[in-house]
């Protein structure tokens, strides 16, 4: 390569800036989509890339899959000419800046899976040209960008800072949250070298509010997954609480309260059925793992996922020792789960505890079923294959009365719980819809 002819990292900084550039973002879900839209309304071309051709149809017709999201918007930037999907890797050479937005799971050893970051970053290296920054934002292990995509990018003589850039930022999004959208969310930036991360936090500075810049891509890797771990081991802390407060005639809600009432030094988690969501259940095993391979122990860790692992067959045992209470088995039983998405009010199933729920009472013999308004049909999970094909089914004063137990196991506001009081014989609330103590409800 002829390093002169090159554009400069100050060049394409100022090219950011001026939001004169093509943005491509690689895994249009429920970061990906988000993320690219935010670019688009502040007018760069995106170009936004998926391997899922029903996904790339969808947003061609202007059809937003992502429930929570304004689909107003993904017109608007159809209509403007601020946004196209492509399923054509080989369009990688357009874009200016390349986002790396992938799932990052566990395998089956609840060991990182990096095979999608992987296959990226091939199909990456395959088409990158002179002058392009590569950023990954997907969850991941300190050591990632600089340890798995630096050398596949560098490949065929490349030298990062000269030939291309490379940096790390981390997704932020919390799916449904009114509060804080994509760009009211602070974004961490960590260059490979510093041309990268002047280039990188360029990008971001044109959209989001604040940039924060850290001096390493593992710097940024490391706050993503801190940031995690944090809420994983305090949301197995009051998973505990619950259980230990139970037995001691203690309703756990009513104790978070009246915590909560400290205006200083607490800070309110909230109990429930299990965790969910592609991050909490997830990425605190990658550092883990990777302490692991440097001879340490992360206990907290391995302790918050024990703990919040075993929720579920906590619910079902509460469910399981009301029914005894009231002369019924459970296998045979009716028994519809309230809530299938992992968190009040989106349409986003990944990792939900309730799955498992369905799971275990299947395997207990006991008749399933669902109510979920924004999972209108249960979605084949990998986690539970097991589990037949669902579709969720009204809620109504007879078929209410015809089940012989409800578990809450995700609170949407959408849902008419006074109705569930009224006419289910039996409620297991993880959720604690029900604060007042009820004949029919069972605090679990």
């Amino acid at each position: 390569m002829n390093a002169a002819s090159l554009p400069s990292g100050p060049a394409l900084a100022e090219r950011f800036a001026a939001r004169d550039a093509c943005v491509g973002i690689i895994g249009l879900g429920y970061v990906g989509l988000p993320l690219a839209l935010a670019f688009a309304e502040r007018g760069f071309r995106v170009l936004g890339f998926d391997v899922d051709p029903s996904k790339v149809e969808d947003l061609a017709r202007g059809v937003c899959y992502i429930r929570h999201l304004d689909g107003g918007r993904l017109r608007a930037a159809r209509e403007r000419g601020g946004f196209e999907a492509s399923g054509d890797f080989d369009r990688l050479g357009e874009p200016d800046a390349i986002l790396i937005c992938v799932p990052t799971p566990l395998d089956a050893h609840r060991e990182p899976d990096l095979s999608y970051v992987d296959q990226t970053g091939e199909q990456i290296a395959r088409r990158l040209r002179s002058g392009q920054l590569v950023v990954l934002e997907s969850t991941t292990y300190p050591g990632t960008t600089e340890e798995r995509l630096l050398p596949m990018l560098e490949a065929a003589d490349r030298v990062c800072g000269r030939d291309f850039f490379l940096a790390f930022s981390p997704e932020r999004e919390d799916p449904g949250n009114p509060r804080f959208g994509t760009t009211d969310i602070p974004k961490v930036v960590g260059g490979v070298n510093e041309a990268s991360a002047t280039v990188a936090e360029a990008l971001y500075a044109s959209v989001f509010p604040r940039v924060v810049r850290v001096s390493s891509p593992r710097v940024a890797e490391a706050a993503k997954l801190t940031e995690n771990i944090f809420r994983a081991v305090n949301i197995a802390l009051v998973n505990e609480l619950k259980v230990v407060y139970e037995p001691l005639g203690i309703d756990v809600w009513e104790v978070l309260d009246a915590a909560a009432s400290k205006p200083f030094g607490f800070m309110r988690f909230t109990p429930g059925p299990g965790w969910g969501g592609h991050c909490i259940p997830v990425d605190p095993f990658y550092l883990a793992w990777k302490a692991r391979g440097h001879g340490l122990k992360a206990r907290f860790i391995e302790l918050a996922g024990e703990v919040n692992r075993e929720m579920p067959a906590y619910v079902i045992s509460r469910l399981v020792g009301a029914l005894n209470d009231r002369g019924r088995a459970i296998r045979g039983s009716k028994v519809m789960v309230l809530g299938l998405a992992y968190k009040p009010d989106i349409d986003d199933p990944r990792e939900s505890p309730a799955f498992e729920l369905l799971d275990r009472l299947l395997a207990l013999g006991a008749e399933i079923a669902y109510h979920d308004p924004h999972v209108p049909v249960a979605p084949a999970m990998r986690t539970w294959p097991s589990l037949p094909p669902l579709a969720s089914e009204a809620l109504s004063a007879s078929a209410l009365s015809a089940l012989d137990a409800v578990v809450v196991a995700t609170d949407h506001s959408t849902v008419d719980y006074a109705l569930v009081a009224r006419h289910a014989p039996l409620i297991i609330d993880a959720r604690g819809v029900y604060r007042q103590p009820r004949a029919n409800v069972v605090k679990a």
